[in-house]
C-alpha cells in the first residue's frame, strides 16, 4: 500500500524535525518536505503535492489558521490537520471554518497522531479529546462556524426525530457524553461497564444516526440540547 504523503510545518525546528523523525519509523507515512512558516509552506505544498499537510498554528507572519485557505487553494487535495499547543476555542472555530480536517493539540500520543493522519487522509475529521466540549461549546454559541467545518454536516432537528426515538436507554447516555466530551475510556469508567461495550454502543450511534464521526455525534447532540 502506497504511504501516506506528509508536510510538516512547523516554526520550532527542534520539534519538527523529532516528529519527521518520529514518523519517518512509521511504513505507513512517507515525508514529502517540512516548512517553518507559511510562504514556505505553500512552496512545498505546490513541488511535493502531499497527501496531509500537519500545521502548526503559531507560524511567525501568518498564523497557520489564517494560511489554510492559501494551503487549499495551492493544493485543493492535500487534507489539513491542525498540531498545535493552541486549546483556544476561537483558533478551534476558526480553523475548522477555514477547512482543516481535523484539530489535535501537541500533547497528543504518538499512537493516537498516527491513527489521526489515517483518518485525515480517509476523509475523516478529528479533534483532540481535549478539545471536544469546546468544539461543542462553539457550536451552540455560532451554529454557522460547525455547520461550515468539514465533515460535520448533520440532520436538522424536527419535531419527530425517529432516529433519536430509535436510540436505547444505554445508547443515549453514551450520546450525551459524547457530546460532554468524554472519550470511551472516561464513559466506560463512568458508566461501569467495558470500554469495548462502549466501543459498539458508538458504533450502534453511528448506525442508527447515519452519522460517521464522533465529531458528527456532538454537534447532533449539541443541536438537541442532550448532553
Amino acid at each position: 500500500m502506497k504511504p501516506i504523503t506528509l508536510l510538516v510545518v512547523d516554526d520550532h525546528n527542534l520539534f519538527r524535525r523529532g516528529l519527521i523523525a518520529l514518523l519517518s519509523q512509521d511504513g505507513r507515512f512517507a515525508i514529502a518536505g517540512q516548512a517553518g512558516d507559511m510562504g514556505e509552506a505553500l512552496r512545498c505544498s505546490s513541488a511535493a503535492q502531499p497527501d496531509v499537510i500537519l500545521l502548526d498554528n503559531h507560524l511567525p507572519g501568518v498564523r497557520g489558521v489564517d494560511g489554510i485557505p492559501a494551503l487549499k487553494d495551492t493544493y485543493p487535495a492535500a487534507r489539513i490537520l491542525m498540531l498545535t499547543v493552541s486549546e483556544n476555542e476561537d483558533d478551534l472555530a476558526a480553523a475548522m471554518l477555514a477547512g482543516a480536517d481535523g484539530y489535535l493539540l501537541k500533547t497528543v500520543e504518538s499512537e493516537q497522531l498516527c491513527d489521526s493522519i489515517e483518518k485525515v487522509f480517509a476523509a475523516e475529521c478529528v479533534i483532540s479529546p481535549d478539545m471536544m466540549t469546546k468544539f461543542v461549546t462553539a457550536f451552540r454559541a455560532k451554529a454557522p462556524v460547525a455547520e461550515s467545518a468539514a465533515d460535520v454536516a448533520v440532520p436538522v432537528p424536527n419535531a419527530h426525530d425517529a432516529a433519536l426515538e430509535s436510540l436505547s436507554a444505554r445508547e443515549r447516555e453514551i450520546l450525551a457524553l459524547i457530546a460532554r466530551g468524554d472519550s470511551n475510556k472516561l464513559i466506560a469508567r463512568e458508566l461501569d461497564i467495558a470500554e469495548t461495550t462502549v466501543k459498539v454502543h458508538v458504533q450502534h450511534i453511528f448506525r442508527k444516526l447515519n452519522l460517521t464521526s464522533r465529531v458528527q455525534v456532538a454537534v447532533y447532540a449539541a443541536a438537541r440540547g442532550l448532553g
